[in-house]
Formats: C-alpha cells, sequence, structure tokens
C-alpha cells in the first residue's frame, strides 16, 4: 500500500501556529512553502481570522518573511461571503466586523446595511461596542438571519486572551434566542471552500494545523489527511483530550516537508 505522503497533492495550511506566531516565521515554514511552488502543488493558507483582507494579511507574511500571495490565503471572513452569496446571492447584510469582513461582503455583491437587511453577519474585531450588539440583537429579532464567520470563542493578544466572535455570538445567542450558523473551522463547509479554490479533491489533500478542536476536525470531517503541528495551540499531552485523532502528528511543519 503506497504511503498516504505519496497520494497528496495539495495542501491547506494553518497560518498562526503553523506558518508564524507573533510575526516571526516557524521554523520549516519558508522551506515547505518552496517546495509547494517547486513541485508545483496547489495549497491554500487557511485562517479562522476574520479581522483582515486577504491582501492585509499577505503584507503581514511578507514583513514576517513568508512570500505567500493574497491568492493563496483563504479566511473565515472570504468563506462567509462565499457561503451567503451561494445561499442568497445579492442579498444585504448587517456586519459587525472589520475591513476582512466588509470587504469580503462586497466583494460577492452583498449590500451592508442596519435597514431591515437579510442576515446579521457576525465577525471578528478588536472594538466590539455595545451600540453595535444591540443593533445586531434588535435585527434577529425583527428577522434577520444569524451568522457568525467563526466559533473562537478568545483570540490571543499580547496581553492575554481577548473576547472573540464566539463569546460574542454567544451573548446574542442568548438574548435573542437565536443559535448562530459557523462558517469557519471547525466547519468543514470552508474546508470545501478551499477545496473548490484550488480544485483539488479531500482524497488527495492534507490538512496541517496546530488545534485540535478546529484544524484537525475540519479537515477530518472533509475527509483529508490531518497533521498535527505542535508549533502552536495543541499540546501532545492534550491530543487524549479529544475523541479523534490526527493521522500524523509534528513538532513543526519543518517535519512536514520530506511529505511533499
Amino acid at each position: 500500500m503506497a504511503d498516504k505522503q505519496d497520494t497528496t497533492h495539495a495542501w491547506l495550511l494553518d497560518m498562526d501556529g503553523v506558518l508564524v506566531h507573533e510575526e516571526v516565521v516557524l521554523p520549516g515554514a519558508q522551506e515547505f512553502i518552496e517546495r509547494l511552488r517547486e513541485k508545483e502543488l496547489p495549497f491554500l493558507v487557511l485562517t479562522n481570522n476574520s479581522i483582515y483582507t486577504r491582501r492585509d494579511l499577505s503584507a503581514r507574511l511578507a514583513r514576517a518573511g513568508l512570500d505567500v500571495p493574497e491568492a493563496k490565503i483563504w479566511t473565515s471572513a472570504v468563506a462567509t461571503a462565499q457561503f451567503l452569496s451561494n445561499q442568497a446571492p445579492e442579498a444585504s447584510a448587517y456586519a459587525v466586523g472589520e475591513a476582512g469582513l466588509t470587504t469580503a461582503l462586497h466583494e460577492v455583491g452583498y449590500t451592508l446595511t442596519d435597514a431591515d437587511p437579510d442576515f446579521v453577519v457576525l465577525g471578528e474585531t478588536r472594538t466590539y461596542s455595545f451600540q453595535h450588539i444591540t443593533a445586531a440583537v434588535r435585527l434577529i429579532e425583527q428577522g434577520a438571519r444569524f451568522i457568525a464567520t467563526n466559533p473562537d470563542v478568545t483570540g490571543p493578544s499580547p496581553d492575554g486572551p481577548l473576547p472573540a466572535t464566539g463569546s460574542v455570538a454567544a451573548l446574542i445567542r442568548e438574548a435573542t434566542g437565536q443559535k448562530p450558523y459557523f462558517v469557519g473551522k471547525p466547519n468543514p463547509i470552508m474546508i470545501r471552500s478551499a477545496l473548490n479554490q484550488i480544485e483539488a479533491h479531500s482524497a488527495t489533500t492534507a490538512m496541517a494545523g496546530d488545534r485540535m478542536d478546529t484544524d484537525v476536525m475540519a479537515g477530518m470531517e472533509a475527509g483529508l489527511t490531518t497533521h498535527l503541528v505542535l508549533s502552536g495551540s495543541t499540546r501532545r499531552e492534550e491530543i487524549s483530550d479529544f475523541a479523534y485523532r490526527p493521522n500524523n502528528v509534528v513538532e513543526s511543519i519543518s517535519e512536514l516537508i520530506e511529505r511533499v
């Protein structure tokens, strides 16, 4: 039987904790990307962060020393916008978030409004306001459907964890009784949209991520080969806490270069 690495023809890579950590390129990341280019293998860099546009993230990676063009980046905001466009083309939304979300919605032809929108779309921002949350609650009460980019309850900062999309979604859910539909990881919809973007098949694509509860779960549920990279969130001793397992566990992405 052929080794799994021999049947991997495309890669999905989580960004933070796999390629970079706090603006520093992690060991092997540049070499891994270069190997993918040498072999002309399709790949995308994935992130649940919906704050930044793909262009912003490409520039951020470039500043850290990693050359990844914006076309090779796939965010939960872009996946959410694509999902909404497929569900209800050229509809309207009240968006709570930053440029990453509003730009993605505009690019699929959505109108952003606070007057009777079809959807309330919650993304991540460093400046959640009571005014915007109140508006979201009232619009959902009036019939707008509730969508959120990702379920992450906290985000990192130099001073410690910050409340993120999942936490604010829980607040709005309690206030309205309406459960949001989360598009980002671990929803395999984000993985499938990424596969469609690079015209790859799940059976021959691998997912490399640093979180069991998002990256590995999403990859597994979408039918990908999963590699847990221990340079980010999940520690080796935590793997046994989960009812599922990745196909492979490595210390850093440098150990995966030989698999390309």
